[in-house]
Order: C-alpha cells, then sequence, then structure tokens
C-alpha cells in the first residue's frame, strides 16, 4: 500500500531570500526522481510562477478555487511532458492581476477559514484520492493570513533565509513566536551564501549556528551563484543545468526531504 504523501511550505520572513526561486527549484527536482508533485502558488501578494513557468493562457486560478468557485482539478496544469522526465509535474497558479491581487488582500478572516478548510482538504483531494507524492506550497513571505494557513496545513515547513541580520533576526523571532504554536517540523535553508564564507565556516559550524540561533535543525546551504542571479529567474536550473553545483544541492536537499 502506497504511503500517503507530504505537503511541504516554503516560507521566508522577507522577500528577496530566493522562497521562490526554491519552491520551484524543489518541486521539479522531486519530479525528475520519479515523484508526483504539485506546485501552488499561494503568494497571492505578489504572484509570479505563471510567469516564471511561462504558463499562457490559465482558464481557473487557485484563486478561483479558495473562493469555491471550483474544485482543485480545474486549476491544475500538467507541465509533466516539458519539465519532469519520467515524474509528474503539475502547478496552480494565482492570478497576478492587480485587481486579483487587491481582492486577496482584501479578505477578512471568515475567508481565511474557509479558505484553510479549502487548503486542509487538499489531502484527501490529491495526497489521498489522486496520489501525489508532494504537494509544495510557495507562500508569501511574513505573516500574511495565507501563508499561516499554509504553515497550519503543511506536514513539513522549510524556511527560506540568508545571513542578512535582519533576516536573521526575523526568522528567529518568527519560528519562536510563530512556529512553536503549530509543533511543525521546520527546518532552515540557508540562501545566497558567499562562498568563502561557507568555506571558512564549515557545514558544522554552520549547522550549530543554525541549532543555536533559529533552534530547528539546517537542511541545507545554497551558496551565491552569480549566474542564478544573471537569470533572473527565467532559468529552471535543475531542469535546464543538471550538472550545475546547484542541482546537486537541490537533489540532496529533496533525498532529505523524502526521507522525513
Amino acid at each position: 500500500m502506497k504511503t500517503l504523501g507530504k505537503i511541504v511550505a516554503i516560507h521566508s520572513y522577507k522577500g528577496g531570500t530566493g522562497k521562490t526561486l526554491l519552491s520551484i527549484n524543489l518541486a521539479v527536482t522531486l519530479a525528475k526522481q520519479r515523484k508526483k508533485v504539485c506546485l501552488l502558488d499561494l503568494d497571492f501578494r505578489a504572484p509570479s510562477l505563471a510567469t516564471l513557468l511561462k504558463v499562457g493562457k490559465v482558464e481557473h486560478w487557485l484563486n478561483d478555487y479558495l473562493n469555491g468557485v471550483c474544485e482543485i482539478d480545474k486549476v491544475l496544469i500538467d507541465l509533466s511532458e516539458t519539465i519532469a522526465d519520467q515524474g509528474k509535474f503539475f502547478v496552480g497558479l494565482a492570478n497576478p492581476s492587480v485587481e486579483a491581487i487587491r481582492d486577496m488582500s482584501s479578505k477578512d478572516r471568515k475567508w481565511e477559514m474557509r479558505a484553510l478548510g479549502r487548503l486542509l482538504s487538499l489531502r484527501n483531494s490529491l495526497l489521498s484520492a489522486k496520489g501525489f507524492d508532494y504537494i509544495i506550497f510557495d507562500t508569501s513571505p511574513g505573516l500574511q493570513y495565507s501563508s499561516i494557513n499554509a504553515i497550519v496545513s503543511a506536514d513539513v515547513v522549510i524556511v527560506a533565509s540568508t545571513l542578512d541580520s535582519s533576516d536573521v533576526e526575523g526568522t528567529r523571532r518568527m519560528l519562536r513566536e510563530l512556529y512553536d504554536l503549530f509543533e511543525k517540523k521546520t527546518e532552515i535553508v540557508l540562501n545566497k551564501i558567499l562562498y568563502e564564507d561557507s568555506l571558512r565556516s564549515g557545514k558544522e559550524k554552520l549547522q550549530a549556528l543554525v541549532k543555536e540561533t533559529y533552534e530547528v535543525p539546517l537542511l541545507g546551504v545554497i551558496p551565491c551563484y552569480c549566474d542564478i542571479s544573471r537569470a533572473e529567474g527565467k532559468t529552471i536550473f535543475v531542469h535546464e543545468k543538471p550538472n550545475h553545483p546547484f542541482t546537486r544541492i537541490m537533489s540532496e536537499i529533496a533525498t532529505r526531504i523524502d526521507k522525513m
């Protein structure tokens, strides 16, 4: 009997940490490892997956599902043939129009509670009924209701952080003041780390630093690669550059998540 899949939320304290880059490349990496993966854009204040994945016409957005307009199967777009090799890769996209962003920003708490119920039901509709191995949530940074809903719904939360002092302090405070309430399995990915710093500190020292600062484990360290920055999100590195060091790191992170 197949084990029920996992819901993984990718979160961050603030923007600019590479959260969405991590979400896309993790989802594609898992698909390339022959998993059935669904990537959902829950960053309703700054939707970007439709652009980054170069998806054209969309009939139903993830907004529509959370608004109760349609069921989740109407939202999902199958990109397996172009990206996933032998796995399966589906996406559900947030509407990037200004009108849709304003609408999602104005939702009240009653709507957010209903939306939480819709997210929680994905465990049955996608993991159980459709046989997905993973649902990956790309969340809004910070403490938006949509992000909190994603954290509550997830089995595992991965927090992307840099070593910027404001990011470190904000992430530390967020984990201690909010995450402790949910008692979720949480791990940190340090992103945009200067190569010299990672060599100088060594992985064991970085692990100790993360454990002491955040009180959660270190899942992975991603150096600051200039070619990734220059690509400006136009390249899915694990798909187009299989021999890139970043691809190897993402494969290691995906393997660790799969063993959780």
